[in-house]
């Protein structure tokens, strides 16, 4: 799956992952490989980039937003990110 992480100043992140680790306005959920079309809002709080089941690669704080999710593609727009160092 390709996901792309953007904020209204610049692209966060961009690449092929195994799935990402979202904030949803009602509790967390998981995106993985060829997920069925599906957009939510999302709540502050972290985002993390799965580059396995076990494995994450980058993690990201954010300040709320929309994820869009099609064509094994997934979008998150955020009102902004911070990159957090593990």
């Amino acid at each position: 799956m390709h996901l792309e992480i953007l904020t209204p100043e610049k692209k966060v992140y961009s690449g092929d992952v195994y799935g990402v680790q979202l904030p949803g306005i009602t509790g967390l959920f998981e995106v993985l490989d060829k997920h069925a079309p599906l957009v939510s809002g999302l709540r502050q709080g972290r985002v993390k980039v799965l580059k396995d089941k076990h494995t994450t690669l980058a993690s990201f704080d954010i300040h709320g937003g929309f994820v869009e999710v099609l064509n094994n593609q997934a979008t998150v727009l955020a009102e902004g990110a911070d990159i957090i160092e593990d």
